[in-house]
């Protein structure tokens, strides 16, 4: 049962209420995530509204009553039941939306009541992913590989991980388990079942993570918490928590506690494993509080360890991991990790295929191969497929696979145009008449493939391309004339046009690819903020232990986990590298508005490290978003020099009736279309 929370019932009540879309819009992006059981009228002035209007406090009201009651029931995105008779004869079955798609009426707990066996299908993107790269895989390097066949406990592998290297990496690619991977060290297939585990609410909460991690380094010998000599053996634990190191990690663990230590029948067990079963209904968890603890106690058992042990079991009510579940998932990261270590250019080109998915956006992506060596070259018309590839090429004198961005990368662009454009290109395509004449593409995929600087191989860039793409006729030409040869060119006069400054490549690759091969938003503005002592992200391992420092940086991720008690991490990049910033409560509310709205972001702190983990607390925030919008004059005036990279010629491999111009000059028909 899917209930309403803050930003749900905000947007729904304020449409019944008919407040417009930009007000309901407003109003809801005051409230973080799923958070909270209230809207918080203190927020409102954040949005520019008052709270003097009885009708938006009417709104506000009815929104705060709606917070917790159901709004629809959801579907299990794959499974199936068995029964023994026909499925039609034992319960209504509808039509899903999607073709050849069925679901029935009744709920998990009804079937569970009833004794319908039912098996979950779980679908990950990763998954996806590596189908993609295995495919990949044997397309270009002759190896065909399956889960099984992956080399098990390579050092390698294990050595990328310990430094937290592990981007795109499934499971441990967040910013908690980045900062765990240096710390834990998995060298190990267990280690990372481990891994996969221990950074969960249950572990968490239940204040599990820092004992193991002090005895897996040897600081603190392993402890199992015994009984009193009357109530049992005291090794009653050893044999539960034994591969932990005394640690309870795993649901199973938990239950065995239950079972073990505070004497749970089996009917008070299978409660327990139902409510901790039922996600975000920890008050379902917690009507068992006092029976499991009160036991506990009463058989000799520290009452801080059984506290501590039902606060796990209480995290597990919001999410937590079986043993089972923890040891398939490792399988995965371990996989994946195989694929991102030996073969990244594949790697980067399996996610980019498989998004959305994971934290990180396809600039992220594209960055983390370019530091494993990975050339990556830009999308376009005559030399990309549909999705990214990976093709060999003599890179410093030494064959390498480089990553080819695919027309997909594009935003904007259908996949039918593509199919088009792929389908006509027999031949390389010369020019941009060509192109249209022969893949059939209307105005709009044509602009958007000029705008995304698609057409390099034909010797005209990003300006020259868009200039020619709004001199086309896009009118259906008479039956007299379909042949190219009565194309009418007599009339079109050449004219120069002035080079593209990179910094406008750049800005106009984000805007229509999300990332950019020619350089970063941040470097524009370095000299800028070199001269009021920023330091780049590069440096910050340069500084001392609580040193004060201010960066800046594009915002990546803001996360606020569940278990961190409010604080947020936030995660920014520059030109150098990725700065992870730590927000600590009091810092969220003063610069609450910046945290939840900048995508450029001013930060000043201090500088704090453990082990290989850099990070920034963060003090005082501010929002940079408007220099995005607005590179001054004074911080690009040098980019016309630079230009002359970005205008480079065609590569000698390309087919010689292809046109070729000059650097920096741009030879166009004069369009009489062009406004």
């Amino acid at each position: 049962v899917i209930h309403y929370r803050p930003r749900s019932a905000i947007r729904e009540v304020g449409k019944a209420m008919g407040l417009s879309e930009d007000v309901t819009g407003a109003l809801a992006k005051t409230v973080w995530g799923s958070w909270g059981s209230s809207v918080d009228e203190a927020k409102v002035d954040e949005a520019g509204l008052e709270l003097s209007d009885p009708h938006l406090r009417r709104t506000l009201v009815l929104a705060d009553q709606m917070i917790g009651m159901p709004r629809h029931l959801s579907q299990h995105v794959g499974g199936f039941i068995l029964t023994e008779r026909p499925l039609t004869e034992t319960v209504p079955i509808g039509n899903g939306a999607m073709p050849d798609r069925s679901f029935i009426e009744w709920d998990k707990d009804d079937i569970d009541e009833l004794g319908i066996l039912k098996v979950d299908v779980l679908a990950l993107g990763m998954l996806t992913c590596i189908r993609k790269c295995f495919a990949l895989l044997e397309a270009h390097c002759d190896q065909v590989h399956t889960l099984a066949s992956i080399e098990q406990e390579d050092p390698a592998v294990y050595e990328m991980l310990q430094k937290g290297d592990s981007l795109g990496v499934f499971q441990v690619e967040s910013r908690a388990q980045m900062n765990m991977l240096p710390r834990l060290k998995p060298n190990t297939f267990y280690d990372l079942v481990i891994q996969v585990a221990i950074v969960r609410p249950g572990p968490i909460q239940g204040d599990m993570v820092h004992p193991y991690l002090k005895r897996r380094k040897g600081r603190e010998a392993p402890f199992y918490p015994e009984p009193a000599p009357e109530h049992g053996p005291p090794s009653e634990l050893k044999d539960i928590l034994g591969r932990t190191l005394g640690v309870p990690i795993f649901q199973e663990q938990a239950m065995k506690i239950a079972m073990v230590a505070a004497k749970f029948s089996p009917e008070e067990a299978n409660q327990l494993r139902k409510a901790m079963a039922t996600f975000r209904s920890r008050g379902l968890v917690s009507e068992h509080k006092d029976k499991m603890v009160g036991r506990m106690i009463e058989r000799g058992y520290d009452p801080e360890f059984a506290a501590r042990c039902f606060s796990q079991i209480e995290g597990f009510g919001e999410y937590g991991f079986p043993e089972s579940h923890a040891a398939s998932f490792a399988h995965l990261v371990y996989v994946s990790s195989w694929i991102k270590h030996y073969h990244p250019a594949i790697f980067a080109a399996g996610l980019l295929n498989s998004q959305p998915m994971g934290f990180y956006a396809p600039a992220q992506i594209v960055r983390d191969a370019h530091e494993h060596g990975v050339k990556v070259l830009a999308p376009d018309v005559n030399l990309s497929d549909w999705d990214n590839t990976v093709e060999w090429q003599a890179v410093e004198g030494e064959r390498q696979l480089v990553l080819r961005l695919g027309l997909r990368q594009i935003d904007g662009l259908a996949q039918k145009d593509a199919a088009r454009l792929l389908a006509a290109r027999t031949a390389p395509y010369s020019d941009v008449e060509d192109l249209r004449y022969r893949a059939r593409l209307g105005r709009k995929p044509m602009q958007l493939l000029a705008a995304a600087d698609a057409f390099r191989s034909m010797g005209k860039d990003r300006r020259t391309a868009l200039w020619d793409t709004r001199a086309l006729k896009h009118t259906p030409d008479l039956p007299l004339f379909v042949h190219a040869e009565a194309r009418d060119e007599g009339d079109d006069t050449p004219v120069l046009l002035p080079a593209t400054p990179l910094s406008e490549h750049v800005v106009s690759d984000y805007q229509t690819m999300r990332l950019s091969l020619k350089g970063h938003p941040m470097s524009f503005m370095r000299e800028y903020y070199h001269e009021r002592r920023f330091i780049p992200a590069s440096r910050l391992r340069e500084c001392r232990f609580n040193q004060r420092v201010s960066v800046s940086g594009l915002v990546l991720i803001r996360q606020r986990p569940g278990s961190a008690k409010g604080v947020v991490f936030i995660t920014l990049e520059d030109e150098t590298g990725v700065v992870n910033l730590v927000v600590w409560p009091d810092a969220m509310e003063k610069n609450r508005k910046v945290i939840m709205g900048a995508r450029l972001m001013e930060v000043h702190g201090t500088v704090q490290m453990d082990d290989d983990v850099i990070h920034v607390v963060a003090q005082r925030m501010e929002d940079a978003t408007d220099r995005l919008v607005i590179l001054s004059d004074d911080l690009l005036r040098h980019d016309v020099a630079r230009a002359d990279h970005v205008n480079s010629p065609l590569p000698s491999s390309l087919p010689s009736n292809v046109a070729r111009h000059p650097r920096n000059v741009s030879v166009v028909p004069k369009s009489r279309d062009f406004h």
